[in-house]
């Protein structure tokens, strides 16, 4: 009897996965993966700065969509069969020991995306499945022959790249880019690059999109875990507006009236002493003198106790409400993740398997589902790919 075979298109994260557990649920089928570039798993050896943060504790997520901005609630379906804990478990089976950050991410005891390539790499060898690589799909014909087909090529930067699945019947949301940094018009705010506010809020005023946590500020304006977070919330409606607009920035985190009171303290406590020498509530001292400067302080020997009422409420207003000019996307390629692609609509939310042609299946990031920053990603591409094997085990099992 002929070999029943499946054929994984793409050799990233959710490949990779995908085909070792299918092996590992059903040995008796043949697997393959095509990979159109030179090298496989090339996303996973850069990511998180070449140590690769493979998922998170998802402590205090209490909510879903507050980190899976697309496909929350597939995920929370699809994470009863394969979550956080069940990724953690395999890795280390798998001998990948983990450690977990204070931040909850969750990376590589050796700190080198190489030890889950290296993970991957031998146990596609154990298993016997075959990886080509230099091999574009482009059509579904090129797969005629396989008994089952999984997608797992990733984000296309173009519609363009997922037209062979559109012409299929698949719905197609427009991919655009998710997880960037922000280019600023102000050069007074560029000055500070390297400085990070730790607890800050930035919003899009007008919408719904805001974002916490830290701001880093560079050359070209601002990135870190606020920003990021706030550009994939919100990926369509910047791309929608061509990365132009206005951001509102809270340095401190605090309400108007909490910041208020610090000021006003620190005018009764230190009338004598230069505001230039005395930043309030641990902003930092360049980050302090920006702040004045947009602040209208005149002069910079003036005192906390010569502050006038206009000086005093224009303070408050910039350390809570500072207003940003955007002025586009980083001035390089640093998006990892595309928001977009195959429609939720286009799947069976329960296996990932086609609507419109059965033994087709999706896995990753080539789904309209797409994460945070903090390993988020990596759980997407696992808990999909592992959903994939258990489902075509399934098929095979009641074929048997």
């Amino acid at each position: 009897m002929n070999k029943r075979t499946v054929a994984v298109v793409g050799g990233g994260a959710a490949g990779f996965f995908a085909a070792i557990n299918i092996k590992e649920i059903c040995p008796e089928l043949e697997v393959s993966i095509f990979e159109r570039g030179n090298h496989v798993l090339a996303k996973v050896e850069i990511s998180g700065g070449g140590r690769c943060n493979c998922t998170n504790t998802f402590e205090g997520v209490s909510d879903l969509s507050k980190v899976y901005p697309r496909g929350h609630r597939l995920m929370k379906r699809l994470m009863n069969v394969f979550d956080h804990h069940s990724a953690y478990d395999w890795f280390e089976r798998h001998g990948v020991p983990l450690v977990t950050q204070p931040d909850h991410c969750v990376f590589p005891s050796a700190q080198d995306s190489h030890a889950i390539i290296d993970c991957f790499l031998q146990a596609a060898r154990r298993l016997g499945i075959t990886v080509h690589t230099r091999h574009r799909i482009v059509s579904i014909d090129e797969l005629e022959g396989f008994d089952y087909v999984v997608v797992t090529t990733g984000g296309s930067p173009h519609s363009t790249g997922l037209q062979w699945l559109c012409d299929l019947g698949h719905k197609i949301e427009s991919p655009v880019p998710s997880l960037f940094s922000f280019s600023i018009a102000d050069e007074r705010l560029k000055a500070l690059m390297g400085i990070v506010a730790e607890n800050c809020i930035i919003q899009l005023p007008g919408t719904k999109y805001r974002s916490e946590g830290a701001i880093l500020v560079t050359h070209w304006g601002l990135s870190g875990p606020a920003i990021l977070s706030l550009s994939s919330h919100a990926a369509r409606h910047l791309h929608d507006h061509d990365y132009h607009g206005v951001a509102s920035i809270n340095w401190t985190s605090r309400s108007g009236s909490e910041t208020r009171e610090a000021l006003s303290l620190m005018v009764n406590a230190h009338r004598q002493k230069q505001l230039s020498t005395m930043a309030p509530m641990g902003v930092s001292h360049r980050l302090w003198q920006y702040l004045m400067s947009k602040g209208k302080v005149e002069r910079p020997t003036l005192r906390w106790g010569e502050i006038g009422k206009k000086t005093f409420n224009c303070l408050v207003n910039v350390m809570t409400n500072d207003e940003v000019a955007l002025t586009g996307r980083a001035p390089f390629r640093d998006e990892f993740v595309t928001c977009g692609g195959i429609s939720l609509g286009s799947v069976n939310s329960s296996t990932l398997e086609s609507k419109v042609r059965p033994g087709l299946y999706f896995a990753g990031e080539v789904l309209d589902v797409d994460g945070v920053t903090g390993g988020f990603n990596f759980q997407a591409a696992w808990t999909t790919a592992y959903v994939v094997a258990k489902s075509i085990a399934g098929k095979e099992s009641d074929r048997s």
